[in-house]
C-alpha cells in the first residue's frame, strides 16, 4: 500500500499537510443519538482537532466506574498481565489496555450512543474500537505522557492507512493543569509531522512506559506551539474529551495528591482497518491494536 504518511525513515523530520478530512459526511443511515452535535460544535472541531463535552455522564455512573477501576487497582494478578503496564521503577499501573472487551461495564461504556452516534457522525458511518484503555496518573508519581501524534504511530507501527479515527476520553476523576489535563495544539491536526528514527523491533514493550520513538523533534513542536498554541482540557468527572487521530497532544506527571484517571476509547471507520505495519515490523499484540476481533459497534 502507497504510505502518504512517511515518519521514521528520513534523518530530518518533515510537515505535510493533512489529506484526508477531518470530519467526514454524513453517513445515508441516519444517527439517532441521546446526544447530538450542533453545527457550531461541528464547527470546533473542525477548526481545533477536538471537542470537549461537560457532565455527559452522571455521578451515578462515575461512581460506578471508580467502583471498577478501584477493584481493576487492586488485582495483583493483573500486573503480571500483557494487558497492563506498570510505570518505569515501581508497580504503580499506568494502562490497562483491551478494557472494552475484558471488562462487561466498560464494554457497554464503548457502545454508549452519547459517544459512539459522535464517532460514527464524525467519522461518517461504522466504527469499531482500534484501541482501548484505562490511563492512570497515581497521585505523587503518575509520569507524563510526552507530546505525540497518535495517528503516526498507529500508521508506522500498526499500518492505519488514513486519518480516519477519533479518540474518546472519559473523565473518570477531575481532570485540572495541576495534575496532568490533557494537553493539546488547536489545529495542528491539520498537519502531519513525521517523526526521525527507525523503529526498534518490539518497540512497543518499552513505548508504553515511556515513548522514545515517534515523537516530534523539538523543532518540530516548536513550529506547531508558535502557529497553533496549546489548551489544556481542564473539566470534571463525567466529561467526556473527544480528539482527533492526528493532533499533536500530552500530559504533565502529577505530583500533586489528586490522581488523574480516564477511560480511553479509540474509535476507527471500518473501511479504515489496519493492514500491516508501515515500519515493515511485525504487527503490535492484539490487545493494543484490533487485527483479529474487529466488530461494528
Amino acid at each position: 500500500m502507497q504510505d502518504d504518511y512517511p515518519s521514521r525513515i528520513e534523518t530530518r523530520a518533515k510537515v505535510q499537510p493533512r489529506l484526508d478530512p477531518v470530519i467526514y459526511p454524513e453517513a445515508e443511515t441516519p444517527i439517532l443519538s441521546s446526544c447530538t452535535l450542533s453545527t457550531q460544535q461541528l464547527n470546533d472541531f473542525e477548526k481545533n482537532g477536538y471537542l470537549l463535552l461537560p457532565g455527559l455522564f452522571n455521578s451515578s455512573e462515575v461512581n460506578e466506574f471508580h467502583q471498577a477501576i478501584t477493584a481493576i487497582q487492586q488485582d495483583e494478578s493483573l500486573k503480571n498481565s500483557p494487558v497492563a503496564i506498570t510505570e518505569r521503577g515501581n508497580s504503580e499501573l499506568r494502562s490497562v489496555f483491551q478494557i472494552h472487551q475484558n471488562h462487561p461495564l466498560f464494554s457497554n461504556v464503548a457502545r454508549d450512543p452519547r459517544i459512539a452516534d459522535i464517532a460514527r457522525r464524525i467519522l461518517g458511518g461504522d466504527v469499531y474500537i482500534h484501541q482501548s484503555r484505562l490511563n492512570f496518573k497515581p497521585g505523587f508519581k503518575g509520569k507524563e505522557f510526552y507530546w505525540h501524534s497518535d495517528f503516526e504511530t498507529w500508521h508506522v507501527e500498526d499500518g492505519m492507512p488514513r486519518m480516519r479515527a477519533i479518540s474518546c476520553s472519559i473523565l473518570l476523576t477531575d481532570n485540572n493543569a495541576k495534575n496532568g489535563a490533557l494537553m493539546l495544539m488547536p489545529g495542528s491536526h491539520k498537519e502531519f509531522i513525521s517523526c526521525v528514527g527507525e523503529t526498534p523491533e518490539n518497540h512497543y514493550e518499552t513505548s508504553l512506559q515511556k515513548q522514545e520513538y515517534g515523537i516530534p523533534s523539538n523543532e518540530s513542536l516548536q513550529y506547531l506551539s508558535d502557529k497553533y498554541g496549546i489548551d489544556c482540557a481542564e473539566a470534571a468527572a463525567g466529561s467526556v474529551l473527544f480528539f482527533d487521530c492526528n493532533i499533536m497532544h500530552g500530559s504533565n506527571s502529577n505530583i500533586t495528591p489528586d490522581p488523574r484517571s480516564n477511560l480511553f476509547f479509540v474509535y476507527n471507520h471500518i473501511d479504515n482497518m489496519v493492514y500491516e505495519p508501515f515500519s515493515l515490523q511485525p504487527p503490535r499484540p492484539e490487545y493494543i491494536c484490533s487485527r483479529e476481533t474487529i466488530k461494528t459497534l
